[in-house]
């Protein structure tokens, strides 16, 4: 698996895009969620709107800090495992490789 092209969707314009996709938003309260989705503009509206996880509903706004695609369903919530186990550094360290937006 590897990182994502910055577009906030996580697939630059005019690329074919992946099923699946695995990302980390940075909550207005600094704290980092993960998750997985088929199409991450859509999740993050859904996010700010109050109806995504319960853990945002309380921290808006979200912001995407990081987007990777994934293959499958199964490939995205592998991933989404492995970035919840990250710590806190790992994570920023991770969202500090990732070309800005």
């Amino acid at each position: 698996m590897t990182a994502a092209p910055s577009h906030p969707s996580g697939v630059a314009p005019g690329a074919a895009a992946p099923r699946w996709f695995v990302y980390l938003l940075r909550c207005a309260d600094g704290t980092l969620y993960a998750g997985s989705t088929r199409d991450v503009e859509a999740r993050v509206r859904a996010h700010n709107e109050g109806r995504g996880a319960r853990y945002t509903s309380g921290r808006r706004p979200v912001s995407v800090a990081y987007a990777e695609a994934c293959g499958t369903m199964s490939d995205a919530l592998t991933r989404e495992h492995q970035l919840k186990r990250l710590t806190r550094a790992q994570k920023e360290a991770l969202i500090a490789t990732t070309p800005p937006t």
